[in-house]
């Protein structure tokens, strides 16, 4: 069970009508009879960067949307490798699985600090018992899901690392300004490419000479592209 230390800033519908996501999440399909399905509350939760959102295994309490931040999805091979499978942005959903099997196929980190609704189980089987809209919605982002998954690995894991790490810098590119992006830890970057952290430091180094980025923090997240032509992985 995932302790709670922030309380609820939800109380219960009123807030999911006027959230300014809504039309990115699953609830843009309810219509205004549909509310009445919603009998349990919605909990508005923050997480600090680094922190665990839900681990793989444990039972599930509810499934997630992104309002705000990113979270990393990560898998663990038999191995005992991480690997990071997905980015979730502000829009997404986590924890999908939930609604077939109870519990979370991956762990879920914040890679910044986020904001995320977290939807109980009991809500969402109301909602698709009750709403069509809300089933089809849940398919259509289930399926997404997937998609983006084998597109993520497809991208990131194929090519040298000259164009892992251009494909990677392009796709963290920020929503609303695409002339900024995030990198993370080099352990973590490490992990979703399945390069070395000496070959990870020495291509962002590269990057750096060549002028197509340029660092504006001291811990090495935030960058701007100045040259996204020297990124071009064609």
């Amino acid at each position: 069970m995932i302790p709670i230390k922030i309380e609820s800033a939800w109380q219960g519908t009123s807030d999911c009508r006027s959230c300014q996501i809504r039309n990115l999440v699953l609830f843009s399909e309810l219509e205004e009879s549909d509310f009445e399905f919603i009998h349990a509350p919605i909990d508005d939760l923050n997480f600090s960067a680094g922190e665990q959102v839900y681990r793989e295994g444990s039972s599930a309490l509810g499934i997630f949307t992104v309002r705000q931040g990113m979270l990393k999805i990560v898998r663990v091979s038999q191995d005992g490798r991480e690997r990071i499978v997905r980015v979730l942005r502000a829009g997404d959903v986590a924890g999908l699985e939930a609604l077939a099997n109870q519990h979370y196929d991956t762990d879920a980190y914040a890679l910044t600090d986020v904001k995320v609704c977290r939807i109980p189980l009991s809500v969402m089987d109301s909602l698709a018992s009750n709403s069509p809209k809300i089933h089809k919605s849940l398919m259509i982002k289930w399926q997404k899901t997937l998609r983006d998954a084998d597109d993520w690995l497809a991208d990131l894991n194929f090519g040298s690392a000259k164009q892992r790490l251009a494909r990677f810098v392009l796709k963290m590119r920020d929503d609303s300004d695409p002339t900024l992006t995030t990198m993370f830890p080099r352990e973590d970057m490490g992990a979703m490419l399945d390069l070395t952290l000496e070959t990870i430091s020495r291509e962002i180094t590269k990057l750096l000479n060549s002028g197509a980025l340029t660092q504006l923090d001291k811990r090495g997240r935030q960058y701007r592209i100045d040259r996204p032509d020297l990124l071009a992985t064609d």
